[in-house]
């Protein structure tokens, strides 16, 4: 069964989380879990406007590693050297993908746990929902290629 898991490393701002909901309602992600503080303080200005929340569990935890779904691959997403460009990754079937803050890198800690590190190539840093919404999208192009067509 194909499964895609978010974890977000403690998002500091409600509008790029609420930019992380609309992109999980769109590619059909299953759960979003998160860590930290920051984002629960803010939660009540969050731009859910479409209510995906209702849909897809947003949760909080302290490890996201024990969130992740038995079976899962861990996926980090970071612009760092040695990671993998996203046009050349092939996607698990089974993926829990790990973005960091948006003021900041996942670390070694999270990065050592993750069985691929990719990166998005750009000519700059993007924001975290717009760094979900490419990779979302990238998995669910490369599914419909290998996906022999209905005719």
């Amino acid at each position: 069964m194909k499964q895609v898991t978010l974890g977000l490393v403690n998002p500091k701002s409600p509008e790029n989380v609420g930019a992380v909901l609309r992109a999980a309602g769109c590619y059909g992600a299953d759960a979003i879990f998160y860590t930290g503080v920051r984002f629960d303080l803010a939660r009540r200005f969050v731009t859910d406007t479409k209510r995906i929340a209702q849909q897809i569990p947003l949760v909080g935890v302290d490890d996201l590693f024990a969130a992740m779904p038995p079976g899962a691959v861990p996926v980090a997403v970071d612009l760092i050297e040695g990671a993998i460009p996203l046009p050349d990754y092939q996607h698990p079937h089974n993926a829990f993908y790990l973005f960091g803050p948006e003021d900041g890198t996942l670390g070694p800690e999270i990065l050592r746990r993750c069985r691929d590190v990719v990166y998005v190539p750009t000519r700059g840093c993007m924001n975290l929902a717009a760094s979900v919404n490419v990779l979302l999208y990238d998995r669910q192009a490369k599914a419909w290629r290998q996906t022999p067509s209905q005719g």
